[in-house]
């Protein structure tokens, strides 16, 4: 499927597990007029409480690879045995109506949307520090060190693919990083002071988790911890 030219630019999210990009999104389309989410196609059965085509477009395995086979998807993955994906169309629809479309995706999602949708601005929300990072992801005392070790290595592969992206987006204070967010999607270039991120702070964060990573045990804390 040919893309035309979109009136806006789709906004693509993407951050290591903890970073926050959940919640920024959702602000940005719950407070801001001219964001709205995609509705994402996947294979999986919808839960209680989800409609087609509000939450999802609940498709076959069949009609999702026919999606494939079409290019009707700007970007897919299989994540626990089911099938997600962006249709195109969504990204069309959204720009028609003058809206910004929000991306809450990964980075191998993201990178899928950039090939498809070249004007699309890509943006990487990361944490404040690594600590920080360790702090949310054990928190709640939920996930056992083999969760986090998992989540933990993700990050750090999405932490060496992110250098790809457009701007960096430090998630130090959550209202900040949101106008941040919102100002970046409605100009497409940063402020004259630059963004709260870079990627220099980028690869510090990744080299901070690789160091974690080489420890024995982590829910012990960071280095440092009392």
């Amino acid at each position: 499927m040919s893309l035309p030219q979109l009136q806006r630019a789709p906004l693509v999210l993407a951050a290591p597990s903890g970073a926050g990009k959940t919640t920024i999104a959702r602000a940005l389309v719950e407070r801001e007029e001219g964001f709205s989410f995609s509705v994402s196609a996947t294979t999986r059965a919808p839960r209680e409480g989800e409609e087609d085509g509000r939450d999802y477009w609940f498709v076959s395995h069949a009609r999702f690879r026919e999606m494939i086979r079409k290019g009707e998807l700007a970007e897919w993955a299989q994540v626990h045995g089911h099938l997600y994906g962006t249709p195109l169309q969504s990204l069309v629809r959204a720009s028609e109506g003058g809206r910004h479309v929000v991306l809450d995706i990964d980075v191998q999602g993201a990178r899928q949307i950039q090939e498809a949708v070249p004007q699309a601005l890509l943006l990487f929300i990361f944490p404040p520090s690594v600590e920080v990072l360790l702090r949310r992801l054990t928190g709640r005392g939920t996930e056992g060190e083999e969760a986090v070790r998992r989540r933990l290595s993700t990050a750090l592969q999405e932490l060496v693919a992110a250098e790809s992206f457009n701007f960096f987006v430090k998630n130090d204070s959550l209202e900040q990083a949101i106008r941040e967010v919102r100002d970046l999607a409605l100009t497409g270039r940063p402020p004259p002071e630059g963004t709260s991120g870079c990627v220099e702070e980028v690869r510090v964060l990744r080299d901070g988790i690789r160091s974690i990573l080489e420890r024995e045990t982590l829910l012990e804390g960071p280095p440092g911890a009392r």
